[in-house]
């Protein structure tokens, strides 16, 4: 099964996300459908990449079982963590990643994207995202450092041969707003403490001096040893007054990615992740992201 290639095409700097509920009256597969029919036509001819995901449930319900991830499910309650921290549910029915070399590239696609849903969803949230600083995100720090290599990012993101939904992935999509101000007012040495690394080059401390609730530590997942990674494809968003970090985290399972969250927010240890105090979620949703295969099966047949 072929992985949806846009989840890997690193060095597009300009993105797009949409999110979608089905229409009243609309049918799931006609959603999916239509959704299909964008797919090619917009990232063969329309100069970017497109890729789309569906709620798990919405998904599960139109698919063959066999395309289907079996942990995958939507992000349907708030996590609520220590203290009464919480991160917010917004669970939609379609998620639209578009992005491309230019914004015009982006902004033109985006709007055949809604055209072309039109009959049957609407449009309920969109942000718009660029890479900063080639590398960097709001915090000045880089980005993605601990993401596996391109060579074994299909391994952390995709469902393996033989098991149900092979070649999809689980995506968890969060927009986080930053406190830009209360951030850089930190002097460096308390930012690397509350990363666990060093600003400039993004070595990792070590682990007798790194803080237990440094971000490193709270997001990195090791089960008897090994470790589980999962493919970050993270950008800026927003505007110069508003602003934060689109989290978008591709994931062979929906566990990888649901613990990284329990664990920033300190459930059942009480541990919360220092970075937390400076960048809040407003948005959190799961996607399933069919592989080629299987959303084709849903693509509307060519016109002669």
């Amino acid at each position: 099964m072929n992985a949806q290639p846009g989840i890997f095409a690193l060095g597009t700097p300009e993105h797009g996300y949409l999110e979608f509920d089905l229409a009243p009256g609309a049918e799931p597969v006609a959603l999916v459908s239509a959704a299909a029919g964008l797919v090619e036509p917009l990232s063969t001819t329309g100069g970017v990449n497109l890729v789309v995901g569906f709620r798990p449930e919405l998904w599960a319900e139109v698919a063959d079982p066999a395309d289907v991830p079996e942990s995958a499910r939507g992000f349907d309650r708030p996590l609520v963590g220590a203290g009464g921290w919480t991160m917010p549910a917004t669970q939609h029915d379609a998620w639209m990643w578009v992005a491309g070399g230019d914004r015009t590239a982006v902004f033109d696609n985006g709007r055949a994207i809604v055209t072309g849903m039109a009959s049957v969803a609407r449009l309920r949230r969109e942000a718009t995202g660029w890479l900063y600083r080639h590398d960097r995100d709001l915090t000045g720090f880089i980005d993605g450092t601990e993401n596996p290599s391109l060579l074994e990012a299909p391994g952390a993101a995709l469902v393996p041969a033989g098991e149900p939904g092979a070649g999809s992935s689980v995506v968890l999509v969060q927009m986080w707003d930053h406190d830009g101000d209360g951030w850089e007012s930190l002097p460096v040495e308390a930012q690397e403490n509350v990363m666990g690394r060093s600003k400039p080059d993004s070595i990792e401390m070590d682990d007798d001096t790194k803080p237990a609730d440094s971000h490193v530590a709270r997001t990195a997942l090791e089960i008897d040893g090994e470790e589980l990674p999962i493919f970050r494809r993270n950008v800026a968003f927003g505007s110069v007054s508003h602003h934060g970090t689109a989290f978008v985290g591709f994931s062979r399972d929906q566990w990888r990615l649901e613990e990284m969250l329990r664990r920033m927010a300190g459930v059942g240890d009480g541990v919360r992740d220092g970075l937390t105090r400076y960048t809040q979620p407003v948005t959190g949703a799961y996607y399933t992201v069919p592989s080629v295969d299987a959303l084709a099966r849903f693509a509307p047949p060519e016109e002669d």
